[in-house]
């Protein structure tokens, strides 16, 4: 087993000692402190008695005078028995030995087994002693151990482990100071005691960085250490040891991990740490805290290598600083920004908790005043003047300065201006310049030199912050603003003059007087007046008095009035043509000049069947309360018991069927009066009428048809005859002849009539030259052109047939027609004269039926009702055989190949037989 040697020293000096019970021992010390020591043997007096004159010398220790930890009975190489709380020697430099070899302790207090051992029943005592390396004083400690309570063993069989070396830490001071090699530990192992054995070591320190830091003797297994090594860098080192056959190089035992702690030296120097620039408020209390020092230092944490003190070297009258954490900290209630706006400080930090021996550092601290309001603005003047003339608007008058200590375009420093006297019209307000922090005096209103002279003002000066710190005020300064006498014009007694007046009153009726004076001479002469708007001239005013008289009639109910009132506008000069404007509102009174009107007096009742109808009656009254409604509803005479009227309300009434009537229309007279019994009698149109969907079917017709549908009718009807004229003449007019190589041997005018031409002409046709003149026109003369006026009278088979309007239509189309209007000429035709005669009786057709709807009254609708008609069959294959139904394109030729059943007839008449 591979162990660690360490020397003991011993004490044979001993004081008087007194045993008790054979066993135990009981010293006394001087000071009458009473010491038990459990040695279990006899041949532990002396340590006893030397444990005793330790404690003596020493008035206070920092070390307990024993443990007494419970340990298994068997104990493995390494198993940690305890602890010692080393805590209060700190400031001391301790040395640490047992004085059993079976046992260590390390420099942090760690007690543990060095080889594999047992407890015996009874327990087992070694003692710890402890050297101050400074002083040289030394004491110990006795550590008592006794075996913990056993547990039931277990039924299964124990395996024994292979035994192996198990060596504690041990530790060596950095920085260490020549001669080099220095020896610091002893290895060995178990398998020496049987076997030559070569010790070797790898890893960290050996082979691995910081290489070669670390050497073994290979025969007795002493370590020794090269050079310095620095525990900041390194704060311990893990080495691998192997116990080998020096001729096979086989292992004799299994390879150990040795731990080397490197001790720690103060060989570093707390530092700085973070910014070293602070702030606080100005003129703050005592103990406000300006900020955290921050230091550091290199060395072993918790050691009194690392325990910072802080101090401060300079500004200790206005600071002072914790020396244990750094807080920094006021002492003075003197920090004025305006001042000295920023102070330095100089401090110390020092380890070994500022022991003269400890290591240093010093550094420089800036501490920025912030700024506060403590400063309010002041004026630079003790009062100011401005000058304004009268009759001015707006505009700016004054600027008015202030100085302020506090920090520039902060809240402490912007300036806020307020009047606090003088204002009392509004006439005045002040805003901030924000660049130049002034305060900037405007006009809100004109004044008036007449009535002010002189405006003093009160102004005083703020800040956007509140003042802190302080006992000063908020200043403020007078104002004084004069006002400038200008040439003014005139000016109406009061800007708006209200006057009543009667409604109808007579045309010269005094309604009041609109004056203007000057108000520099408080005299109205020389002021001429006219009007500027008078909507309905109902107002004269005169030229030189002002008067107001009535021009025209008043009419309360004109829509020119609103709400009453009726506005003009008059305006008034003086001798310096300065003019000066004034309202004049008349209030007019109500009189009771207008009847109250039944606003519709056409009205529908829709006939029901067994039930009495009914419809309301509404009327108004244009003039105001108490000359209007509730209205009284009467009926006129001679009614003979048919109508009758019902819940007569305010200003409406329901008229009621008395009994059954038929369809038709009756007048209803109906006496309508107002409050004070004003009122005439007034005729309703009541209609009792058939109704389809709650409305009359000829109010139905009638609205579905209306004044503009009949409007379109006749504008479309008379288009319609300007189209059919023109076609005629078109007609009329000799078209060139167009031959067509058909079987019919036919002939077509590119006219489109449909006349025969003049080789087909039917001699049974005859034109009589002598007819009467007074039948529609005179025969026709031909010139031999062609040309000649109309003869009214034709033969048809050797009869004279009257070309009335009525029958043209029925001549032109009857079975029995088979000839023509013939031309004196010969050559011609008459196509012109059937269609003439054709359009002039539609249009005396159209005449009539447009008479009809003028002359006839309205009870003819009251027949219009729906009718159903029998079938009457499909339309003919001809179609239509009008005048201008065969009108068409005359590009459109193509038709004359198929010519249907239409031109049957007329060709029939046309082909010579």
């Amino acid at each position: 087993m591979l162990t660690m040697q360490f020397h003991t020293h011993f004490c044979t000096s001993w004081p008087r000692c007194v045993v008790q019970s054979g066993t135990r021992v009981k010293c006394f010390t001087f000071k009458k402190q009473q010491i038990h020591c459990n040695k279990m043997a006899q041949d532990s007096y002396n340590w006893l008695c030397f444990s005793f004159m330790v404690f003596a010398v020493s008035a206070e220790t920092c070390i307990p005078n024993s443990l007494q930890p419970s340990v298994p009975e068997k104990l493995k190489a390494g198993f940690i028995i305890s602890k010692v709380n080393l805590e209060h020697c700190m400031n001391k430099d301790i040395q640490l030995s047992s004085d059993d070899l079976d046992f260590a302790v390390q420099r942090d207090g760690t007690i543990s087994t060095l080889v594999d051992t047992s407890i015996p029943p009874g327990g087992r005592t070694f003692t710890i002693w402890f050297e101050d390396q400074q002083s040289g004083q030394k004491w110990k400690m006795d550590v008592i151990m006794s075996l913990e309570p056993q547990e039931e063993q277990s039924t299964k069989a124990l395996k024994r482990a292979k035994r192996r070396w198990s060596p504690m830490p041990f530790t060596i001071k950095e920085n260490g100071k020549p001669p080099f090699p220095m020896e610091i530990e002893r290895i060995g192992s178990d398998s020496s005691q049987n076997y030559s054995v070569n010790y070797r070591i790898s890893g960290p320190g050996v082979d691995m960085p910081p290489v070669g830091l670390i050497t073994v003797d290979p025969k007795t297994g002493m370590l020794s250490v090269t050079r310095p090594v620095d525990r900041e860098q390194y704060p311990e080192i893990i080495f691998q040891a192997r116990a080998v056959d020096p001729v096979t190089g086989k292992d004799r035992d299994d390879p150990l991990p040795f731990t080397v702690k490197i001790e720690d030296v103060n060989d570093n120097a707390p530092q700085f740490v973070g910014g070293l620039k602070l702030s606080v408020p100005e003129q703050c209390d005592p103990d406000t805290i300006v900020g955290t020092i921050n230091a550091t230092d290199r060395d072993e944490v918790g050691t009194p290598h690392t325990a910072i003190r802080y101090k401060l070297l300079s500004g200790d009258d206005l600071f002072a600083i914790n020396h244990l954490n750094g807080r920094l900290i006021t002492k003075s209630t003197a920090l004025d920004r305006e001042v000295k706006d920023t102070h330095t400080v100089l401090m110390e930090i020092r380890d070994m908790n500022g022991a003269p021996e400890g290591l240093f550092n010093t550094a420089t601290a800036t501490i920025q005043l912030t700024d506060i309001n403590d400063n309010p603005p002041t004026f630079s003047q003790k009062s100011y003047a401005a000058s304004v003339k009268e009759n001015v608007g707006q505009g700016l008058i004054l600027r008015i300065p202030v100085e302020d200590k506090d920090l520039v375009n902060t809240p402490n420093w912007k300036a806020k201006y307020f009047i606090k006297k003088g204002n009392e019209n509004a006439i005045f307000r002040i805003e901030t310049e924000p660049k130049t922090n002034e305060g900037l005096l405007y006009m809100n209103k004109p004044l008036d030199y007449e009535k002010d002279i002189n405006v003093t003002l009160e102004i005083s000066a703020e800040n956007e912050a509140k003042l802190e710190h302080t006992s000063a005020t908020w200043a403020t300064v007078p104002v004084n603003v004069n006002v400038l006498n200008e040439d003014e014009g005139p000016e109406f007694t009061v800007p708006n003059l209200l006057l009543r007046v009667m409604e109808n009153s007579p045309n010269g009726t005094l309604i009041g007087n609109y004056k203007a004076i000057d108000p520099e001479t408080k005299s109205s002469n020389g002021i001429k007046y006219s009007k500027v708007s008078d909507p309905g001239s109902w107002i004269n005013v005169g030229e030189t008095t002002g008067d107001l008289k009535v021009a025209n009639t008043i009419d309360r109910e004109s829509p020119l009035v609103t709400n009453g009132l009726y506005n003009i506008t008059v305006k008034a000069v003086d001798s310096s043509q300065k003019p000066a404007t004034g309202v004049v509102s008349l209030y007019i009174e109500d009189v009771n000049d207008n009847n109250p009107e039944i606003q519709s007096k056409s009205l529908n009742i829709c006939a029901q069947n067994n039930n009495l109808g009914l419809t309301t009656l509404e009327a108004k009254d244009k003039d105001g309360d108490p000359f209007s409604s509730p209205f009284s509803f009467d009926l006129g005479d001679n009614q003979d018991g048919k109508w009758i009227l019902k819940n007569i309300k305010n200003e409406t009434a329901e008229l009621h069927q008395n009994k059954e009537l038929p369809v038709g229309l009756y007048t209803v007279p109906v006496m309508v009066k107002d409050l004070q019994n004003k009122g005439e009698l007034q005729t309703v149109s009541v209609r009792i009428c058939k109704c389809y969907g709650g409305q009359c079917l000829a109010e139905r017709n009638s609205s579905a048809f209306g004044k503009w549908g009949i409007l379109a009718l006749l504008l479309s009807l008379a288009l319609l005859l300007l189209l059919c004229i023109f076609f005629s003449f078109a007609c009329a007019t000799k078209k060139e002849k167009v031959y067509i190589d058909d079987a019919t041997d036919g002939m077509l005018l590119k006219s489109n009539t449909e006349g025969p031409g003049e080789e087909m002409m039917n001699p049974n046709l005859k034109v009589i030259p002598s007819a009467p003149a007074q039948l529609y026109g005179e025969p026709i003369i031909s010139n031999g052109s062609g040309q000649g006026t109309l003869n009214s009278n034709v033969f048809l088979n050797n009869k004279i047939v009257h070309t009335s309007r009525e029958m043209i239509n029925e001549v032109a189309l009857s079975d029995n027609y088979n000839g023509t209007a013939h031309m004196f000429g010969g050559n011609n035709y008459m196509e012109s004269a059937q269609y003439s005669e054709t359009w002039m009786t539609n249009g005396l057709f159209i005449d009539q039926k447009l008479n009809s709807y003028l002359t006839e009254g309205t009870d003819r609708y009251a027949g219009d009702i729906i009718h159903s008609y029998g079938f009457e069959g499909k339309g003919s294959l001809a179609g239509s055989v009008g005048c201008c139904s065969d009108l068409a394109n005359e590009e459109g030729l193509e038709f004359l190949n198929t010519l249907g059943p239409k031109f049957r007839t007329l060709a029939e008449i046309c082909t010579k037989k």
